[in-house]
């Protein structure tokens, strides 16, 4: 084999064909290049109206209004904007927010920083499964509580979070919800007329478009109102200001675009994709799944290898099959999941945890080459081992 094989989708995913082109004919002098904001001339006008064009796209998609819908850098700033914003526009009305220990670091670490402010955090512990129960969540509600953030489907195990019973729990107690839903954007339909989360949080290189562009939904926005976290010249109705990235937006909701025109076709590809590779693997024994076997997003799969250290076998594997131990977040070194271990797992089994995700670009060939090849550097490993 000369090419190694990429399944790392959940960290990345490559920019879509016709999304590159899209994003292309907003950026030179034969394009739609001028700033949006600079609506005095045609030229910037034209780059609004495609502006306005990419977020009543991503609306319909997301059914919801557009101007429910402003464009960030992506899932990590809206995340912030979403959890801050509440916690430092409600202060006077509660301190307290609810979120789950397997979130996103961008959920952990922002509310980390807001406890060092004086506002009370509850982590839910789920399951072994990487399940939380409604019952879990209803009984850390307290007077105080102003804000739940949960995240739909896990970045490391993709296991799916049941966001329907959750919603309609926060929308009875009268609290807001914030949903990350970077992992199941373009993977799961969402529908905000029929969900009633309060702020969701989007990023484009999750859904085959590009880096450093993403979106926060904010409902009835003139009702929730958020403090922003930068201030500037007043873009996105003053909550994210800054001069509007136009190739990258219209890129966002081309990818969005066509994620829903090929939502049951990728399914139905990536959940043979995970059949194939799981058939494969059968093969090996000593290997447990880590998370749901009934609630998951079949792209991602994590699995431990009996007496096989996810480092050596990420080490020996790294220039035949992409993979990782856990979010791309924690790269610099290999170390174990914090999310197995907020599921309670532990031991060797924590230690030899393995994430391997697929996407649209994925061939059964490279699913095939991809398990005999870890078939060999397992057993290998296993010898060494015991040498």
């Amino acid at each position: 084999m000369n090419n190694p094989i990429y399944l790392d989708y959940a960290a990345t995913t490559p920019v879509a064909p016709d999304v590159a082109k899209c994003m292309m004919q907003h950026l030179t002098t034969d394009g739609i290049f001028a700033n949006p904001s600079s609506i005095q001339h045609c030229f910037g006008e034209q780059a609004e109206i495609a502006v306005e064009n990419a977020r009543s796209t991503m609306a319909k998609h997301l059914h919801c209004k557009a101007k429910e819908l402003i464009f960030t850098s992506g899932a990590t700033e809206s995340n912030n904007l979403a959890i801050k914003g509440i916690a430092y526009s409600r202060r006077d009305q509660g301190n307290h927010i609810i979120t789950v220990a397997t979130e996103h670091k961008a959920v952990l670490d922002t509310c980390k920083r807001l406890e060092k402010e004086g506002f009370s955090v509850t982590y839910l512990k789920p399951d072994m499964k990487g399940l939380i129960n409604i019952e879990q969540l209803n009984n850390a509600i307290t007077e105080t509580t102003l804000l739940v953030s949960i995240m739909q489907v896990n970045n490391e195990t993709g296991v799916i979070q049941d966001i329907a019973a959750i919603a309609k729990l926060t929308s009875e107690k009268n609290i807001l919800l914030h949903v990350d839903a970077a992992q199941s954007a373009g993977k799961i339909a969402i529908n905000l007329s029929q969900l009633p989360i309060d702020l969701l949080s989007l990023s484009a290189h999750k859904f085959y478009g590009p880096k450093g562009i993403g979106c926060l939904f904010i409902r009835h926005r003139a009702r929730i109102h958020l403090q922003p976290l930068i201030h500037g010249g007043g873009q996105e109705y003053s909550l994210r200001p800054g001069t509007l990235a136009t190739h990258q937006i219209a890129g966002m909701a081309k990818a969005f675009e066509l994620a829903h025109e090929r939502l049951n076709n990728d399914s139905q590809h990536i959940t043979s994709l995970r059949h194939a590779f799981l058939e494969k693997l059968g093969g090996l024994d000593g290997i447990t799944l880590n998370g749901s076997s009934n609630s998951y997003l079949p792209n991602i799969i994590n699995m431990s290898f009996e007496n096989v250290s996810s480092d050596s076998l990420i080490i020996a594997l790294r220039d035949q099959v992409a993979l990782s131990s856990s979010s791309a977040c924690n790269s610099g070194a290999i170390e174990a999941s914090y999310v197995l271990r907020a599921m309670g797992i532990e031991g060797e089994r924590l230690y030899s945890a393995i994430r391997f995700s697929f996407g649209r670009y994925t061939t059964a060939q490279e699913i095939q080459q991809a398990g005999e090849i870890i078939c060999t550097e397992v057993r290998r490993l296993r010898l060494l081992a015991v040498q």
